[in-house]
């Protein structure tokens, strides 16, 4: 029989962004545990709000499956007497375990023959099993910060209010830390705080449900939505106004309620005259507000708040929402004045004042290298960018002495392409500022402007030589630089804007513009440059790109990210071709043959059989044709040329030994084969795709 299991931990509020990650956890220690016990399950769901984690699983086993266990005993020799009947060894280990020494048996084991013991292990009923199974549930959790409270010795990310263990209709017998487990829960802390008593788990969510507690996350997602939604067209219904919707805010806001309640206020428009950067990060991330914008995108003066409770005179919340946010934008405001009274070129020599690390220096001393990188990237990739590339380096950490960044650190970049516009400085300049410090996280915005892929590149590049440069590369377990999301920057730039330039060069520049306070050496480079290969490729995986295929170029050599980029995508779109596949394997084997064969000229003197000679003279045809094609660096087209010699290849080696005795044909077969190993080479090394 199947039956139901509901599992929830009551506690005080959990942060926002520990919730669903911590669901998730307990669906997966579940399904482990479950899978350990040999316990057969059907769905297993997982749901919470601030105050709850919930577990239910549909048709969980009453019982474990029985189970065969095989004990060894002793040796045939200690187990066996003279006769062959059983010493009083195998009848003591016999007896030692229930059984008779008569269902003893011989097996061969490493160690020799010994005597074994079949039995049959009656699976236990899941009743039994469940205390065990649900405190290792309550044990596993990997918290970013747990807490003990009273006299407890586990922690957990807040203190434990109540536990519900219900096996069908039954509790389970539950104790953890001197919490009892039962059949109750509890509905909304304000709204209906009294005890749920619950049958099963199917009563669970409407029964909550009817205490104002919308359990499902999903389901909530979509309540907050209509009621923030709801609250703009109801207070605003003759304006073109719709909330800004952001996904971040929503899963936060989400995760802060049980119930959501929308509300719409407002703020004097004097405010607007901020940066809307300004406003929104005010809105968004100090108070888990919505900015409210009309038709054509521009901001309004207007708010959405999300209240966890309902409330009785919605003019009396809306005031307290007003006043909060007015406070925040009076300061804003102040601030951004205040800042806009010294230009940001005056604030320039301050950045003596801010550690960059302590032992790379300041942030003006990273300010000159970052000039210098920048103009070194421009006079490579973009000479006609060259001011305007200089003077957003110079300028772009300039806005970390404000007040308004001091405030709102995440609006680096924001604040400094806002007070450039105010000196007097090009669009241009204001953009790269701000785009220096994009993409901010994997996977966001990257700069659109050449000049500001060029400062953003010189800025990470510059930390990363720096710390490798004193040994502070990232391990399993520590990163405090971030330096791989500093590389996999580097790596989304340098793909996005198909820049053709080697990395290895650039490390080494930066290093060396560190001076002394570096080690400089090729050590370092190597060191800093196999780190952003194993970026790449971990990268290049996540994307879904073929593992052979980036193995086979990555593994000749790791430099100029975007050919690399561009051989791997030829083998991608090659390898499914019927010949490339054969072709591979037979490359496989020219590997092995030539190995460190230092390759030389082909003596056509000294071709004796017909299918070394078709090969050599397909292999000077398709050289001939596929070089310019390397040189112009056309992958693609220069692979399908390459294809011509899978027949010949076959051929050749269907009917000619490569290794003779005659050591000047021997030479020159090896000579043969190592050119076209090398021709091969200059896309990836294929054999990498062999299928063999």
């Amino acid at each position: 029989m199947m039956t139901d299991l509901l599992f929830e931990i009551g506690t005080e509020e959990i942060p926002a962004g520990f919730l669903l990650p911590s669901l998730e956890q307990l669906r997966q220690n579940f399904v482990r545990q479950a899978d350990e016990l040999q316990l057969a399950f059907g769905k297993v769901q997982v749901m919470g709000t601030p105050r709850r984690l919930a577990l239910i699983v549909h048709d969980l086993g009453e019982q474990q499956p029985d189970r065969q266990e095989e004990l060894l005993g002793p040796s045939a020799k200690a187990g066996l007497d003279a006769e062959g009947g059983f010493s009083k060894a195998a009848q003591g280990f016999a007896r030692s375990r229930g059984a008779e020494a008569s269902d003893l048996r011989l097996v061969e084991t490493a160690k020799g023959q010994y005597l074994s013991l079949t039995r049959v292990v009656a699976g236990r009923p899941t009743h039994d099993l469940l205390p065990e199974l649900l405190s290792g549930l309550l044990g596993a959790f990997a918290f970013p910060k747990a807490m003990k409270w009273g006299a407890q010795t586990t922690a957990f990310v807040r203190p434990i209010q109540w536990i519900v263990a219900l096996y069908g209709q039954k509790v389970a017998p539950l104790s953890w830390n001197g919490i009892e487990a039962g059949a109750s829960s509890r509905g909304h802390r304000f709204m209906a705080p009294a005890p749920i008593p619950l049958a099963d788990a199917a009563s669970y969510e409407q029964g909550l449900a009817e205490r104002s507690v919308i359990v499902d996350p999903d389901r909530r997602r979509q309540a907050v939505l209509q009621e923030i939604t709801e609250a703009v067209t109801t207070t605003l219904p003759l304006i073109d106004a719709r909330v800004a919707l952001d996904e971040a805010l929503i899963e936060t806001v989400t995760n802060l309620v049980e119930s959501p309640f929308g509300v719409c206020g407002s703020f004097d428009e004097r405010f607007l005259q901020l940066p809307e950067e300004v406003l929104t990060t005010s809105m968004r991330e100090h108070q888990k507000y919505f900015p409210v914008r009309d038709g054509q995108g521009r901001l309004l003066p207007y708010f959405v708040a999300v209240n966890n409770t309902r409330v009785a005179d919605i003019a009396v919340t809306r005031k307290g929402h007003e006043r909060v946010l007015r406070a925040r934008l009076e300061d804003a405001l102040f601030f951004f004045d205040a800042d806009r009274q010294r230009r940001l070129e005056a604030r320039l020599p301050e950045l003596s004042g801010i550690i960059f690390q302590a032992r790379l220096g300041t942030m003006l001393e990273k300010s000159e290298r970052l000039l210098k990188l920048t103009a070194l990237l421009a006079e490579k990739l973009a000479p006609e960018a060259m001011a305007v590339s200089l003077r957003a380096a110079q300028l772009c950490k300039a806005d970390l002495l404000t007040n308004m960044v001091g405030e709102f650190p995440t609006l680096q970049g924001d604040m400094g392409a806002a007070y450039a516009l105010h000196d007097g400085e090009s669009a241009s300049v204001a953009q790269a500022i701000r785009e220096h410090y994009l993409p901010k996280r994997a996977g966001s915005e990257l700069p659109v402007s050449t000049p500001g892929a060029l400062v953003a590149l010189a800025d990470r590049l510059d930390t990363i030589a720096g710390c490798f440069g004193i040994g502070q590369q990232p391990t399993g377990t520590a990163d405090p630089f971030g330096l791989r999301r500093l590389a996999l920057a580097v790596l989304h730039i340098i793909g996005d804007r198909k820049l053709v330039v080697s990395l290895r060069e650039l490390i080494h520049k930066a290093l060396a513009l560190y001076g002394d306070k570096v080690d400089g050496s090729v050590a370092t480079v190597e060191a800093a440059m196999s780190f952003i290969k194993g970026r790449f490729v971990n990268d290049a995986l996540a994307r879904g790109l073929d593992q052979g295929a980036v193995e086979a170029v990555t593994s000749l050599g790791f430099d100029v990210v975007y050919d690399c980029r561009s051989k791997i995508d030829a083998l991608v779109a090659i390898r499914h071709e019927e010949s490339f596949a054969v072709l591979a394997s037979s490359f496989k084997r020219i590997r092995n043959i030539v190995k460190d064969h230092p390759g030389g000229e082909i003596d056509p003197s000294l071709l004796v059989e017909e299918a070394e000679r078709n090969l050599v003279e397909a292999y000077n045809a398709v050289a001939s044709s596929v070089r310019p094609l390397l040189g112009r660096k056309e992958y693609a087209q220069a692979l399908v040329g390459m294809l011509a010699l899978k027949e010949p290849i076959d051929l050749f080696f269907e009917s000619v030994m490569v290794m003779v005795e005659d050591e000047k044909i021997r030479h020159n077969r090896l000579n043969l084969l190592t050119g076209i190993a090398q021709l091969f080479l200059q896309v990836g090394d294929i054999s990498k795709m062999s299928v063999s």
